[in-house]
Parts: C-alpha cells; sequence; structure tokens
C-alpha cells in the first residue's frame, strides 16, 4: 500500500475529544487512508514529514468571517489558511453577495465591515451567477484554498427583491410577493447546501454610498412577521439562524434567545453573535451562560458565537465601526468628505454632543467609551505615542478627553493610530468560556475590518493559553477537549463533513510544533492585499508554529511559504449541510 504523504511520530488528536496518542498517518488522495501505532511503509510515498515532538490536529472551523468579498478576488485566503483554518464560512451579519447587485453590496459591505466600497463593486460586478445553485457553482470554479461553508444574509435578499432605499425604511413591508420571493431564496439555498441564514438587529452599523447612506442594515428594517415565516424554514429544515441582537433592546434579545424553543413547533437551531466580556459591561457576561444551559434544558438549540482571545482593536484616526453606536460619533462616519468632517470635528456645539454622548453612564454599548483606555500607537507626533488620549488631555492643560481625542484627529486624520481592548480583557472570564457548552468559539470576522483587529489565528492563540495552563498544572479543559472545541464541536453543529482526523476522513489537517504557541502568536503584524490596491491590513505572522497544513489531502502552506498550489488549483470545496 502506497501513500502521498506520510505524517511520522505526531501526537495525533482526532477531533472528537477522545484521547490523543502517538500515531504515524498516511493520506492518499483527499482521505487519511492509515492511522497506525506502527511505522508506515514509505516505499514510493513522495512525501514524508517527520512530526516527531508535534501535533496533527483537523483543520481549524472560522465559523464568522466576511470572505464573501475576498474570496471571489483571492479565494486562497491565505491569511487565514497559514494559521491553519481549512474550513471558513461565508454569509454572516446578514450579509452574502448570493443575490446582491455589485453597487447595492458596496453599500451593504463598504462601512458596516470596512472593506474599501469600490473593491466591493469591482468584485461583485464580475459575478456569473442569479441563485444560490449557482453561486456555489461560480465558487467550485474557483481556486478555492480552504473548505467554504455558507449562510444566506437575511440583508443580501431583501436588499435584492426589496430595492436598498424600500429595504431600508421604517414604513415599508415587503409585499406578499416580495416575502413569498424571499421565501423561496432561502429555501433554494438550504436546497443548494447552505447551512442556514443570518440575520442582524444591531442598530450601529451602517450603510455606505448614497442611496441609503447612514441607515442600518435592511434586516434591522424587518418586522416579527417577515422573521418568523423565515425562521419557520430553518424550524422545519434543522438549519442554522445566525443572528445579532439589539443589545440596546431588551425585546430583541429577549426574542432572538428565546425563538430557539419549540412550544409545539421545531425547536431553532441559533447562534447569537457575542462580544462577551465587555468592560462597558462586565456584569453581562455572568448571565450568558446560565441563560444558554436554561433554554438548551428547555428543549432549545441555542449557543453563544465569542472570540476566545481579548477583542483588540486599532483605529486610523475615528474611522472605525464603535463610533456607529452613538449619535455624535455616527454623524462624523456619515460626513464622507474629509473637508466637511474636519469642519464638523472643530464645531464646539457638536464638541458638547461628543462630550456629553461620551460621559453617558447608562445604556447598554460596547465600546467602553474610555479614552484613558486607548492608547496612540503611531502619529506624526512622537511626543503622543505611547500616550492614552486622555494623558494628553493632561498634558494640554486638562482637556476632556474628547477634545484631546478630536484636536489630534483634525491634524492629523487616519495618520493618528491608536488601540483600545473592547472585551473579552479578563483571563478568567475567558478561561469559564473555554469550558462552557452553550458557547462556541469563533467570531473571527476574517476578511473584514481590514486595519482594524486581526484574528486570523484565534484558534492557535486559545490552544496556546489551554496548553499553558496545563503546563502550569492548572488545566482548564484537556488538550483533546480544546481542539474538538475548534473542530469537530462546530462540525456537528453545523452539520459539516469536517473537523475530524480518523481513517477515511477527509485529509484537513495541520501539524503544530507546541514549542512555538508562544507569546509570538499575540504579534502586531501588517501586509498588504494585492486586491485591493496593495492595502496594508493588520495580520497575524508567528509562522514557526504551524509546520504544515493540508487540505483535501494537498501540502498547502508549511513554516510561512504558501506551496505553489494555493490559490492556483483549488483544493478547497463547497461543504454542503448534512453532507458528512
Amino acid at each position: 500500500m502506497t501513500y502521498d504523504t506520510i505524517i511520522k511520530g505526531a501526537r495525533w488528536f482526532d477531533g472528537t475529544g477522545a484521547p490523543s496518542a502517538l500515531r504515524h498517518l498516511g493520506l492518499r488522495g483527499d482521505r487519511v487512508a492509515a492511522v497506525s501505532a506502527e511505522p508506515l511503509d514509505e516505499t514510493g510515498c513522495p512525501h514524508v514529514i517527520d512530526a516527531a515532538g508535534k501535533w496533527v490536529v483537523p483543520g481549524m472551523i472560522d465559523i464568522h468571517t466576511h470572505y464573501d468579498v475576498e474570496v471571489l478576488q483571492a479565494p486562497a485566503l491565505a491569511e487565514s489558511v497559514r494559521h491553519g483554518i481549512t474550513t471558513i464560512m461565508l454569509g454572516s451579519c446578514s450579509l452574502s453577495t448570493v443575490h446582491v447587485e455589485a453597487t447595492d453590496a458596496g453599500d451593504l459591505f463598504g462601512r458596516v465591515e470596512a472593506i474599501p466600497r469600490q473593491h466591493v463593486i469591482e468584485a461583485v460586478e464580475q459575478k456569473t451567477w442569479r441563485t444560490a445553485h449557482e453561486y456555489v457553482e461560480a465558487l467550485e470554479e474557483l481556486p478555492l484554498g480552504p473548505n467554504v461553508a455558507a449562510m444566506l444574509g437575511h440583508s443580501d435578499v431583501r436588499t435584492a427583491l426589496m430595492g436598498l432605499d424600500r429595504a431600508t425604511r421604517k414604513r415599508v413591508r415587503p409585499t406578499a410577493a416580495e416575502q413569498a420571493a424571499m421565501e423561496g431564496a432561502l429555501c433554494e439555498a438550504l436546497d443548494a447546501g447552505f447551512v442556514g441564514m443570518s440575520a442582524q438587529q444591531l442598530l450601529f452599523d451602517r450603510l455606505d454610498g448614497d442611496v441609503a447612506r447612514s441607515r442600518t442594515l435592511p434586516s434591522t428594517y424587518a418586522r416579527a412577521k417577515e422573521r418568523r415565516r423565515l425562521n419557520r424554514i430553518l424550524r422545519q429544515r434543522d438549519r442554522v439562524l445566525q443572528a445579532g441582537p439589539d443589545i440596546a433592546s431588551p425585546r430583541s434579545i429577549a426574542a432572538m434567545t428565546l425563538s430557539t424553543l419549540g412550544l409545539f413547533r421545531p425547536r431553532l437551531k441559533t447562534t447569537l453573535l457575542s462580544a462577551a466580556d465587555l468592560k462597558a459591561n462586565p456584569y453581562l457576561v455572568y448571565i450568558m451562560g446560565p441563560l444558554a444551559r436554561l433554554l438548551n434544558a428547555l428543549g432549545g438549540d441555542f449557543r453563544w458565537q465569542h472570540l476566545p482571545v481579548p477583542f483588540e482593536v486599532y483605529a486610523d484616526g475615528i474611522d472605525l465601526v464603535i463610533f456607529e453606536e452613538f449619535g455624535a460619533g455616527a454623524a462624523a462616519l456619515h460626513l464622507a468628505d474629509q473637508v466637511e468632517r474636519n469642519a464638523l470635528l472643530r464645531d464646539e456645539t457638536y464638541r458638547r454632543r461628543f462630550r456629553k454622548e461620551y460621559d453617558a453612564k447608562f445604556g447598554m454599548r460596547v465600546w467602553h467609551r474610555d479614552f484613558f483606555d486607548a492608547e496612540i500607537v503611531e502619529c506624526p507626533d512622537d511626543a503622543v505615542i505611547g500616550k492614552t488620549f486622555g494623558q494628553v488631555g493632561l498634558d494640554r492643560g486638562g482637556l476632556h478627553p474628547v477634545d484631546a481625542f478630536l484636536d489630534l484627529v483634525v491634524e492629523y486624520g487616519t495618520k493618528l493610530r491608536w488601540r483600545t481592548t473592547i472585551s473579552n480583557h479578563r483571563p478568567e472570564i475567558l478561561d469559564r468560556y473555554s469550558a462552557d457548552p452553550g458557547v462556541q468559539l469563533g467570531f473571527s470576522d476574517a476578511g473584514a475590518h481590514l486595519r482594524n483587529m486581526a484574528f486570523y489565528n484565534f484558534g492557535l492563540r486559545f490552544l496556546h493559553r489551554i496548553h499553558r495552563a496545563e503546563q502550569a498544572g492548572r488545566p482548564i479543559i484537556s488538550l483533546e477537549r480544546a481542539v474538538h472545541r475548534m473542530t469537530g464541536e462546530l462540525a456537528d453543529w453545523y452539520g459539516i463533513d469536517a473537523g475530524r482526523l480518523r481513517e477515511g476522513d477527509r485529509a484537513d489537517l495541520i501539524v503544530i510544533d507546541p514549542e512555538h504557541l508562544d507569546a509570538s502568536l499575540d504579534a502586531y503584524a501588517e501586509d498588504v492585499i494585492p486586491a485591493y490596491d496593495n492595502l496594508s491590513r493588520m495580520v497575524n505572522r508567528n509562522d514557526a508554529t504551524v509546520s504544515a497544513v493540508f487540505i483535501g489531502g494537498e501540502f498547502v502552506f508549511g513554516d510561512g511559504v504558501a506551496a505553489p498550489v494555493l490559490g492556483k488549483r483549488r483544493t478547497g470545496r463547497f461543504l454542503r449541510a448534512g453532507g458528512r
């Protein structure tokens, strides 16, 4: 028996949570042909990897990305692949490119996800599909790097069928024909293998362009009847609703969480976005786990989506989505013209409004609104680098932190770069969620917010924390359970063929050097995106950690170097729900 690749002597994790063991793996074609305690016959095998002292684990799954645009222009998706992500999910937050036309897609993605609008338009202008089935066919004609699964975005289909202007007006409801067409589009997507639908009720995701600029996403205008009828289809098909509630509205949160319950109808598999341990609300985290357990005990199937690393964000000037959640910030971002924006930022009436909203202590929010917790990392004025805006205000005669911030933004614009941590800052809470079955690990937003955050290697950072705790003699969960949480657990819940590494399973795997699961994983780096006119985006580069990545049995990345096949020939495939 011959193999295309043999991986020798690695600590093998199968993705089920079962005990790991030293094993030799033989790959043939796109499958794992052998998992053996004894050495395999290397005769005729062209690719032998000595993995002694290393781990071999199933390729990890990223359940929350916004690669919908990038996959059309750079389908290798190398920044995720290099860190061991072999399966990604498209269509998060009600946004997808299945039905929407190019200009509307630019308006939907440009400001909400901070993907340059003109590049969104250019990518979607090349579309050759009109239906979900044709979209899947188009993806599979691309030289995909990782495997791809998808959700249909509610805002996508609502815009396509109602028009962006009508879809974002409070008093406009879909006609009976439009409602039926939306339901038909969802059914067709589920028939094509989509795992479900994504929706959004969060009110600080705002649109770009001219038609509906600064209105919220189309799905936020849907009334309960429209959502119920779409959810009914998901219930009947046992598919997933991914959603983001309006965190300022207890009614929205209650409606989305309680929708998982059956109550004389099929339950709804529901996963809600969560910034989790918010600095702005340090107590919310203590009810999330118990709430998920209660809902599931009552017959629901509910999960929170949680990023298992500190939620650190960077900003160039005032260009950051967190400013959308209050009026003064949204007013500034509404102005695309820099001269007009600067005039507003100088205006004292505007500044009084900004200070008032900044100082408000009550109400649900995502950003902690503390400029003493916002460090300047780049600026033409070297004297302010390393300081917070609050400290700059003190240095300048006791200026209010808002005035110190706005003065610097007006003077330096996007040359002013700063950072803060929004949530997930308490290690003990991260540890708690690591083991919570009501929490799914993901929410990387890969492919979006290109200048604002980089969580492409969140899975490796999670394994680092679990491994470090084990070495220190205070284990959080076993390494086997940690691997399972990033692989097989997610694949099972979404119903896709991924996340396992046993004989007969698809050969999507990574080889990890545990000696390099270290602090280098947290390092800041930038790299250009050729498809976006060489825009520099935040990335992670810890290339010593991942020795090899295989997708569909093909070596695609290792030690920081992409294999020639990556992005040139398809290694991944579209994963259809229920296709295990």
